[in-house]
């Protein structure tokens, strides 16, 4: 069982081998199993072996990241009494809801005679040996500097906060002062777990390498499809397949982005929300396709409401549809969104748009647009609406976002596929709603 899950066995041991397995335990042993992580736990969800300083965990959603920090911070916890663990997130709340209370948070694992107490006025959990681990906010890189720590698991850390503190990148400067007061005990480690983005602070772990005591461990979504709803798994296929974002998201790769593209990952994951408030217009843009074996038809829906922000709603756009296809995708779109208005490019037969659009719902408030600068071009003054803070993400758009990523200052695309169709039409429709009603983008000072 050295290389191979300890419970893969099992799989194929007959009654018998169990009864008899299970006969040779003693009786502690027989009430620790169940609590037992080097039992549950898969081999990549272990500490690894060696002198090493920081092990960086870095796997897709699902992997089972929170459950492995958590199984490591209690494991040390239970084995040193003196034990002083920092636990830090992105904010007290995340540090608080996903690696405290959260399905695998430290209140929820482990032999329930063992759990810790946690003291919410002073954000400390105490194991009933007397170990403690503090929560810390790594937006608040002050509340760092100055406690000593013998062990730390910081969560998410591709998701900290990287504005300026007097200065200096914030997850720089907390993962700093962090590690200048990780000097308590003979010796002191820390775990990092995350989804990868390409950020400076991955950057600059990953960089250190074996030399600088740092272990990475990998693992994609689907390394845990034991423990996940098949409906979610078969949704995370439908949803993300190959793109690059669900090869980042999914997979666990790092994705970086192209220098001096208009758009990057961590513009629009600043940007992101789970859902949008109500929305005063909404807005859908077209991008046909010149023919129905070719490119996408670009179908994407995007609205503003009363705090003058503006929302990517939806994705809707088309493959390889024929003109009829593609027309009745932005009829139902319009329809189900109530759209205000329906944004069509028509630099590829405008008649013949309009027509087909007309055909598959006459009532649709259709207005044609001419491009007369390439798509790249146009994308410039909306992807600085972005940079603003001016527009967000309601949700994961794995390909637009790609093809977003892919667009490059002067012209040229560089993202997946022949042409960036469902990104033009996201810039057709900001254009529409944020930056006047004439055809060409422009930005409105006040």
């Amino acid at each position: 069982m050295d290389d191979a899950e300890p419970l893969d066995w099992m799989f194929n041991a007959s009654r018998g081998e169990i009864d008899d397995f299970f006969a040779r335990l003693s009786e502690i042993e027989c009430r620790e199993w169940r609590w037992d992580w080097n039992v549950w736990g898969r081999k990549s969800q272990r500490a690894p072996q060696g002198d090493w300083r920081i092990w960086l965990v870095m796997a897709g959603r699902g992997f089972g990241k929170t459950r492995l920090g958590a199984e490591w911070v209690r494991a040390q916890a239970e084995a040193d009494p003196e034990a002083r663990i920092a636990l830090v997130a992105a904010s007290l709340h995340e540090a608080r809801s996903v690696m405290v209370e959260g399905e695998s948070g430290l209140l929820s694992i482990g032999a329930p005679w063992r759990r810790p107490t946690y003291e919410s006025s002073v954000r400390r959990l105490v194991w009933p040996n007397g170990a403690c681990a503090y929560l810390y906010s790594a937006g608040e890189p002050e509340s760092l500097r100055g406690p000593q720590h013998s062990h730390a698991w910081c969560d998410e850390i591709a998701k900290w906060d990287t504005r300026p503190d007097q200065g200096e990148n914030r997850a720089l400067a907390a993962w700093d002062n962090l590690l200048m007061g990780l000097r308590l005990g003979h010796d002191p480690r820390l775990v990092a777990t995350t989804t990868p983005r390409p950020v400076p602070l991955v950057a600059r772990i990953i960089g250190e390498g074996e030399a600088g005591g740092v272990v990475l461990t990998r693992g994609s979504t689907f390394d845990n499809t034991a423990n996940l709803p098949e409906r979610f798994i078969a949704a995370m296929r439908r949803t993300f397949g190959r793109s690059l974002l669900g090869r980042q998201e999914i997979h666990g790769e790092m994705i970086e982005d192209l220098r001096g593209a208009l758009w990057s990952r961590a513009l629009i994951e600043r940007g992101r929300e789970a859902a949008a408030p109500p929305c005063t217009r909404i807005v859908v843009a077209v991008d046909p396709p010149a023919s129905a074996h070719g490119d996408a038809c670009g179908i994407v829906v995007c609205g503003i409401g009363d705090d003058r922000i503006a929302r990517v709603l939806a994705d809707c756009s088309v493959e390889q549809a024929s003109p009829e296809r593609w027309a009745r995708a932005v009829a139902d779109a319009a329809r189900a969104w109530s759209a205000d208005r329906v944004v069509a490019e028509a630099n590829q037969g405008g008649a013949m748009v309009e027509a087909v659009l007309r055909a598959a719902e006459a009532s649709l408030p259709l207005r044609l647009v001419h491009a007369s600068r390439g798509k790249s071009a146009r994308a410039e003054p909306v992807a600085a609406l972005y940079e603003a803070g001016r527009v967000r993400h309601a949700g994961m758009f794995p390909k637009l976002e790609d093809e977003l990523c892919g667009l490059m200052p002067g012209g040229e695309y560089q993202g997946p596929g022949r042409s960036p169709d469902r990104a033009d039409a996201c810039v057709w429709a900001l254009t529409e709603l944020m930056l006047g009603r004439a055809g060409e983008p422009r930005i409105w000072f006040d």
